[in-house]
């Protein structure tokens, strides 16, 4: 523990139904002990995802679990026990699904605990860091930029304390908070310092009212899932009438017993429900998210891996993204008679001053030296939306460090600034007068400009090369000055549409939008030129990704369709972030990029499979109850034929991987194959029965059996479609499913138990060439239809 630091200035006791905390020692161990015991405790909301008890609903209370379960129950009714075989396959999907949501959700509340954000608390006049949870009703929280606030609470000291409450106003201009105001949990600290009362913690709190939205204010939008759902809804209004009127026609048409009427049935309207959709939907996005846990990247929402794979504008900021977060001063040029040994001892007496010094006046802090002893009389803080701070020191003036574009226009005379070598530039200047509040003080002396030296990362150029190969265009979004952002924009490989804009000369948010569109370098960006930035670009039709670090970017990520945050970044912005790099690393952008196109593509292969298969089942239900023959199968042979060719290959391509950059339509592509495939096999299958039923010395287990290998030939094929492009682990998987199919032909066993025997070589020529027909038709199909 380190002592607390003093306070600024100490709030009277304003609130009537709270008593009033000493600001400096905060409350005491019993007081701490005591609250506890009653439960006044910041009890967080849960974190997002779904809890044990809802995986277990979501996998195992669906609605064709409960149609299958019920066939289910027929079926042990009226036997024989092979026919509910489905019911094995159902049981073993369901347990892969839930055992796969439970190990990524245990994986991802792992990695999300060194993601939490922390309060800092005075108890005993002691300052230390506790988990948010261990907050307590009156604690004394001290809060600095970048921090979340927890809890809602009063102002009790305040040093230039700007909040972000937008979530509430919907404004991204920060509010100033004195003595005595109210502080709201789930906003952020733009600038300053202070100390706040916690008046209302956990269930109480504001945000927890709001039910998260402070730190969450929408759900990544899921194109798979919204597709998945409108597919599961269509299939529902086909299954139902083509269900009961397979039903009616097998017991009042078919001539068939009262038995196997029921089996036909069964096996029709379970060969329609397109059992693994879900499942598989659910275990791709799950493995994705644990697959990028391996990589440090933690997944605040599933659906968020699949949106950045459709991302085409990636705006990122320069600092912390394409360079390391540490900088160095490297160059001091006077512009006045201070020598650069007095310029130096300022600089000291600038960090020192700072309570939560930020990066720049850290990277100024010369290592193993002294600040000077200087009184601190007044302080402005530094903001990202003034671009400037301020020091008035006793006996020494007032010294301002910020921005040279914004500084040297209040200057007292209008020296011209020099350009380091595309070095971040810092103009200290001096005044004789105090500031008047957030306004710059009058009178400025440039007195030296500071060069401070960036890093890149070693990993940028690479990672921007593979993006821009993926033709995702960037927007480089920093409020350093325009020329320093363009000169390492240009080192780590980003060709200039055209020359650095300065966005500080774009105060029209209509030109600001305008250029977004044409430039991609921009310096001197606020926060709110960020926020309008991915607003423009989504207004242009883009789906856009923000990665940022601070509490500038807050906005910014909120706005994006995808935003990224960094482990080192501010509390802010990774508790509004959708995936946060906790390595820091730039370079894993390009994983989770690949990551989301194998999860779209594999969600759509899978989905292609299961709803051809349900277009089929349902064409056959109709076709059969029309004609009023026996129905094809059993659900035994559907069930060979599923396994083989739906369930243990939708599985393993559940999780291939390589895709290319994912496009709009999910749906209409879905259909587009599925419903010319599912005809094209319905009929392939319906004309091999009805040629198997006619042939000579045919029985109509032979008969079944025709159809069952008609179906499994045309759905292999349907398979290997899918499966492009074709690589040896996916051949390897088509041939094995293919010889599966052998094993219950090899014993007397197993064509008994599968209802199974084999017609003669003539009928199998026939078949083959009705499935040849069917292929040969949808290949024309596609081809003629520029599918």
């Amino acid at each position: 523990m380190a002592p607390a630091g003093p306070a600024v200035s100490v709030a009277p006791d304003v609130d009537a139904t709270r008593p009033g905390v000493d600001p400096r020692r905060g409350l005491g161990s019993a007081e701490v002990h005591d609250r506890v015991a009653s439960g006044l405790v910041n009890a967080v909301p849960p974190t997002p995802g779904r809890s044990i008890a809802q995986i277990l609903r979501a996998n195992v209370l669906t609605r064709f679990n409960a149609i299958l379960g019920s066939l289910l129950v027929v079926v042990a009714v009226v036997g024989p026990p092979q026919d509910g075989l489905f019911g094995v396959v159902l049981v073993v999907n369901t347990a892969i699904g839930v055992a796969q949501e439970v190990r990524a959700k245990h994986v991802l509340e792992r990695l999300a605990i060194l993601s939490a954000p922390r309060a800092r608390v005075v108890r005993d006049g002691e300052m230390s860091e506790i988990d948010v949870a261990d907050v307590v009703l009156d604690d004394v929280i001290e809060v600095h930029p970048g921090d979340q606030i927890v809890v809602d609470g009063r102002v009790l000291s305040a040093e230039s304390m700007e909040l972000d409450e937008s979530f509430i106003s919907g404004e991204a201009k920060p509010v100033a908070k004195s003595v005595a105001d109210t502080a709201l949990s789930g906003s952020f600290v733009v600038s300053g310092s202070g100390r706040i009362q916690a008046t209302r913690v956990g269930p109480a709190s504001y945000a927890a009212q709001l039910e998260g939205r402070a730190r969450r204010f929408s759900l990544t939008r899921s194109e798979l899932q919204q597709g998945t759902n409108t597919i599961l809804r269509l299939v529902t209004w086909v299954m139902v009438p083509a269900g009961v009127a397979l039903l009616l026609s097998q017991l009042l048409r078919s001539h068939e017993g009262r038995a196997d009427a029921l089996r036909g049935s069964i096996a029709g309207v379970a060969a329609m429900v397109p059992e693994g959709l879900v499942l598989l939907t659910s275990i791709a996005f799950a493995v994705g998210a644990l697959r990028l846990a391996r990589h440090r990247v933690l997944v605040q929402e599933l659906p968020a891996v699949e949106g950045l794979a459709r991302v085409d504008v990636l705006c990122i900021d320069k600092t912390g993204t394409l360079t390391h977060p540490g900088m160095r001063l490297s160059a001091i040029s006077t512009l006045s008679t201070f020598s650069e040994p007095q310029v130096a001892e300022v600089v000291e007496a600038l960090v020192a001053a700072d309570p939560a010094p930020n990066a720049t006046l850290r990277a100024l802090h010369g290592e193993g030296c002294v600040p000077p002893a200087w009184e601190v009389e007044q302080r402005v803080p530094f903001s990202s939306a003034r671009k400037w701070s301020a020091v008035t020191f006793t006996g020494h003036g007032t010294w301002v460090l910020g921005a040279p574009e914004v500084l040297v226009g209040s200057a007292s005379e209008a020296s011209p600034v020099p350009a380091l070598a595309a070095q971040r530039r810092l103009l200290l200047a001096l005044s004789p007068d105090a500031p008047a509040g957030p306004a710059l003080p009058p009178k400025l002396e440039p007195v030296a400009i500071l060069g401070l030296e960036e890093y890149l990362r070693p990993d940028a150029g690479d990672t921007i090369s593979y993006l821009l190969a993926q033709n995702i265009t960037l927007k480089v979004l920093s409020g350093d000055a325009p020329e320093t952002v363009g000169a390492v924009a240009a080192r780590v490989g980003i060709a200039l549409s055209e020359s650095p804009r300065d966005a500080s000369q774009l105060t029209d948010p209509a030109a600001f939008s305008h250029a977004v569109g044409e430039a991609n370098v921009f310096g001197r960006v606020g926060p709110e030129q960020k926020l309008t930035a991915v607003r423009a670009l989504q207004d242009q039709g883009h789906v856009v990704a923000m990665v940022g670090d601070g509490v500038n970017d807050v906005q910014a990520l909120k706005q994006a369709d995808i935003g990224i945050a960094m482990g080192a970044g501010s509390p802010s912005s990774r508790a509004v972030a959708r995936l946060v790099l906790l390595d820091n690393e730039f370079s894993s952008v390009p994983k989770v990029l690949d990551e989301g196109r194998r999860v779209i593509a594999n969600i759509e292969r899978v989905a292609n499979l299961f709803v051809t298969k349900t277009v089929y089942a349902a064409l056959l239900a109709l076709v059969v109850a029309a004609s009023a023959v026996p129905f094809p199968f059993f659900p035994r042979h559907l069930t060979i034929v599923s396994t083989l060719t739906i369930g243990i290959p939708g599985f393993f391509l559940a999780l291939a991987g390589g895709a290319p950059r994912a496009k709009p339509g999910f749906t209409k592509r879905v259909l587009r194959f599925t419903v010319p495939a599912g005809l094209c096999g319905a009929a392939a299958t319906f004309a091999s029965y009805a040629i198997a039923r006619s042939w000579s010395m045919t029985t109509t287990t032979q008969a079944r059996t025709a159809a069952m290998l008609a179906l499994f030939v045309y759905a292999l094929w349907i398979l290997a479609v899918i499966s492009r492009p074709l690589n040896p682990a996916k051949l390897l998987l088509i041939v094995a499913m293919g010889a599966a199919v052998i094993v219950p032909f090899a014993s007397a066993v197993g064509r008994r138990v599968f209802g199974l025997s084999l017609p003669n070589a003539s009928l199998l020529v026939a078949v083959a060439g009705v499935v040849a027909l069917a292929i040969a038709t949808l290949v024309m199909w596609r081809a003629t239809s520029r599918w």
